[in-house]
C-alpha cells in the first residue's frame, strides 16, 4: 500500500475524529477541502470546550478541494476575472449578473406587468403619441440590474408611466441614460421609484435635455430607502417650457446621498418644483452642482427642503448663476432636528432681475458670493439658540420626535435586561445578500487595498460608477479608516482570519455567540431568564459585523468596557420561549458622537449613559469562556 494512500487515510480519520455533527460540515471528509482545513485550524487555535458554532461554520467556503486548488492557481496568476461567473457560482459570492439581451427597438405600445434585469438600448425613439406603461418593474428583487439607453428620444406626444419601479429591492443598480432627450409634449411619470430599497445605486443621465413642453413627474422617489446613492446628471438642460416635479424625494430615508449636476441648465421658461425633499431623513448628503445656471424666465421652487432631518450635509454650488428673470424660492429650508452643514456657493451670481426668497431658513449655513446683483429676501432665519433649544426639548425623553430616525428597540438601557420586562425588538434579520467566506488559500492572493482599486474592479467586473464599485470603495474606506479611541479593528474575509483576530485580543479560550434566530423581530417581546457572560462583569469582547462586499467580509473590532448578556426571549401572550438573544451593553460611551442614534433614541449624550443592543442575525460577539 502506497505511503500517499496511507497519508490520505490518516488525514481523513483525523478529520472525522476532530469533527462532530454540530460542525455543519458533517459528511465533507475530503482532507484537502477548505472546510476540512478550517476544522483542523479551529481545533488547533481554539482551546475552549464549547461546541463549534454552526451559525459561523455554515458560512465557510462551499468550494470542494479541486475547485479551491484551481481558483487559487487562477488568483495567483491574477486571472480570476476571466472566470468570474464560474468562480462566483462555485464560491457563493455576490457578483452582479450580466444584463439580458437588449431589446433594441419598440414600434408598438408596450404594457409590461412584470419585468426585471433587462437592457433597453433604444426604447420609444421617434414615437408619435401612444402610451408605454410598466406596472411592476423589478419588484422586491435581490441585486436587480436594469438599464435604459435612449428612452423616448425625439418622441412627440408620447406618455411614459412607471407605476411601481424597483420597490423593496436589495443592492439595486438601475440607470436611465438619455431619457426623453429632444422630446416634444407628452409626459414621463414615475409614481413609486425605488421605495424601501437597500443600498441603491441609481442614475439618470441626460434627463429631458432639449425637450419642448414635455413634463416629468416623480410622485415618490426613493422614500424610506436605506444607504446608497442616486445621481441626476444633466437634468432638463436647454429645455423649453417643460415642468419637472418631485413631490416626495427621499422622504424618511437613511444615509442617502443625492447628486444633481447640471439641473435645468440653460432652460427656457422651466418650472421645476420639489414639494418635499429629504424630509425626515437621517444623515442626508445632498449636492446640487450647476442648478438652473443660465436659465431664462425659470421658476425653481423647494417647498420643504430637508425639514426635520437629522444632521447631514448639503451643498449648492453655482445655483441660478447667470440666469435671467428667474424666480427661486425656498419656503422651508433646513429646519433640521440636529443641525448639519449647508453651503451655498455662487448663489445667483450674475443673475439679472432675479427674485430669491427664503421664508424659513435653518441654522449652521454658509453663503458665499451670492446674488451680488439680485434681490434676495430672508423672511425668517432660525438662530443657533433656537435650534439648540428645540434639540434640548426633544432630548428630554424618549418621545416620538427623538425616536423618529431610530427603530424602536434598536438601543436600550441595561435596566431593560431583566426577567419580566416587556420591550420592543427591532428587526434583526440579515438583509444583506447571501455570501460565503473565501478559503484563506484564495483570499491571501486577492488584493484588499484602495491602492489596488483598479485591480479589484477588474477582478469583480466593477464598471465606473456602478453598484459594485460603490460597495467595494465603501468597504475599503471603512476597513482602512483609523480606529477610534481604544478600538482595535480588522476586516476579515475568512473564518481563519476571524479566529486569529479574536484570539489575538482575548486569548485562545474563547466562545463566539449570536442571537439564535429572528423570532420576535419588529414585535413586542417579553424578557425571560437573563445571565451575564463572564459573571456579568465589565469585560472585553470582539464584535464582528457584516460588510457588503463580493465575498463575505466582516468588520471585527475589540470593544473594551462592555457587559455581555444572553437572555431567553418569550412571546408576551403565551409566555413560550421563541428565541435566545445575545445583547451587549457598552458601559463607556464617552467617545461616541453626540448624533449617534442611541442618543436620539434614549436621550442624554456621550458618556452620560450606557447603551445596549441585540446582536443581529449573522453578526456575532466573541468573549472569554467562563
Amino acid at each position: 500500500m502506497s505511503s500517499l494512500f496511507l497519508f490520505l487515510c490518516s488525514l481523513t480519520v483525523a478529520f472525522a475524529a476532530g469533527g462532530s455533527s454540530g460542525d455543519s460540515l458533517a459528511g465533507d471528509t475530503n482532507p484537502f477541502s477548505p472546510r476540512a482545513s478550517l476544522i483542523r485550524y479551529w481545533n488547533k487555535q481554539i482551546s475552549s470546550n464549547a461546541p463549534k458554532p454552526s451559525f459561523l461554520l455554515s458560512k465557510a467556503s462551499p468550494l470542494n478541494a479541486v475547485d479551491a486548488a484551481a481558483f487559487s492557481k487562477l488568483a495567483s496568476r491574477n486571472a480570476l476575472s476571466a472566470h468570474l461567473p464560474s468562480f462566483c457560482a462555485a464560491a457563493g459570492l455576490l457578483c452582479f449578473p450580466d444584463l439580458a439581451p437588449s431589446l433594441e427597438k419598440h414600434d408598438k405600445d408596450s404594457d409590461f406587468t412584470g419585468y426585471s434585469n433587462r437592457n433597453f438600448s433604444n426604447y420609444g425613439t421617434d414615437r408619435l403619441g401612444a402610451v408605454d406603461m410598466f406596472k411592476k418593474y423589478s419588484e422586491g428583487e435581490n441585486i436587480p440590474v436594469d438599464s435604459f439607453r435612449r428612452y423616448s428620444r425625439n418622441a412627440a406626444g408620447h406618455n411614459d408611466k412607471f407605476d411601481s419601479y424597483g420597490p423593496e429591492g436589495n443592492v439595486v443598480d438601475q440607470s436611465f441614460n438619455s431619457y426623453g432627450v429632444g422630446a416634444t409634449g407628452g409626459t414621463g411619470e414615475f409614481k413609486n421609484y425605488n421605495r424601501e430599497v437597500n443600498v441603491p445605486n441609481l442614475g439618470f443621465n441626460n434627463y429631458g435635455a432639449e425637450g419642448n413642453g414635455r413634463g416629468h413627474k416623480f410622485s415618490s422617489y426613493t422614500d424610506s430607502t436605506n444607504s446608497g446613492g442616486e445621481k441626476f446628471s444633466s437634468y432638463g438642460r436647454n429645455e423649453n417650457g417643460s415642468p419637472n416635479e418631485f413631490k416626495n424625494y427621499a422622504t424618511d430615508s437613511n444615509v442617502i446621498g443625492s447628486d444633481f449636476s447640471g439641473y435645468g441648465q440653460g432652460a427656457n421658461g422651466a418650472n421645476d418644483s420639489f414639494t418635499n425633499y429629504g424630509v425626515n431623513g437621517n444623515v442626508p448628503e445632498n449636492t446640487f452642482r450647476s442648478y438652473g445656471d443660465g436659465g431664462n424666465g425659470a421658476v425653481e421652487n423647494f417647498a420643504n427642503y430637508r425639514d426635520q432631518s437629522n444632521v447631514g450635509d448639503d451643498s449648492f454650488q453655482s445655483y441660478a448663476k447667470n440666469s435671467n428673470s428667474a424666480k427661486v424660492n425656498f419656503a422651508n429650508y433646513g429646519k433640521s432636528f440636529n443641525e448639519g452643514t449647508d453651503k451655498f456657493s455662487l448663489y445667483g451670481q450674475g443673475a439679472q432681475g432675479q427674485s430669491i426668497g427664503f421664508k424659513i431658513y435653518g441654522v449652521n449655513n454658509t453663503f458665499k458670493d451670492y446674488a451680488k446683483k439680485s434681490e434676495v429676501s430672508f423672511a425668517r432665519y432660525t438662530s443657533r439658540s433656537e435650534a439648540q433649544a428645540a434639540a434640548a426639548e426633544a432630548a428630554k425623553g424618549s418621545g416620538s420626535r427623538v425616536n423618529r430616525w431610530v427603530e424602536p428597540g434598536k438601543f436600550f438601557r441595561e435596566s431593560m435586561l431583566k426577567k419580566g420586562i416587556l420591550m420592543p425588538m427591532p428587526d434583526i434579520r440579515d438583509k444583506m445578500p447571501k455570501r460565503s467566506f473565501l478559503p484563506r488559500s484564495i483570499l491571501s492572493k486577492l488584493p484588499f487595498s484602495s491602492s489596488k482599486l483598479a485591480e479589484l474592479k477588474r477582478t469583480f467586473h466593477a464598471a465606473d460608477n456602478s453598484s459594485m464599485e460603490s460597495l467595494i470603495v465603501a468597504a475599503l474606506n471603512e476597513c482602512e479608516r483609523a480606529p477610534s479611541s481604544g478600538e482595535t479593528k480588522r476586516c476579515v474575509g475568512s473564518i481563519e482570519d476571524m479566529v486569529d483576530f479574536a484570539t489575538s485580543v482575548l486569548g485562545r479560550n474563547v466562545v463566539v455567540r449570536t442571537t439564535d434566530n429572528v423570532a420576535g423581530s419588529g414585535k413586542e417581546i417579553l424578557i425571560g431568564q437573563v445571565s451575564g457572560i463572564n459573571g456579568g462583569k465589565v469585560t472585553e469582547s470582539v464584535s464582528c459585523h457584516q460588510s457588503l462586499y463580493p465575498y463575505l467580509l466582516y468588520y471585527c473590532h475589540s470593544v473594551p468596557k462592555v457587559r455581555v448578556y444572553q437572555a431567553d426571549i418569550l412571546d408576551p401572550n403565551s409566555k413560550a420561549k421563541i428565541n435566545h438573544g445575545v445583547a451587549i451593553c457598552h458601559i463607556d460611551t464617552s467617545a461616541w458622537s453626540p448624533t449617534h442614534g442611541a442618543f436620539l433614541a434614549l436621550g442624554y449624550g456621550p458618556g452620560k449613559i450606557e447603551v445596549c443592543h441585540w446582536i443581529f442575525e449573522s453578526d456575532m460577539t466573541w468573549a472569554r469562556a467562563d
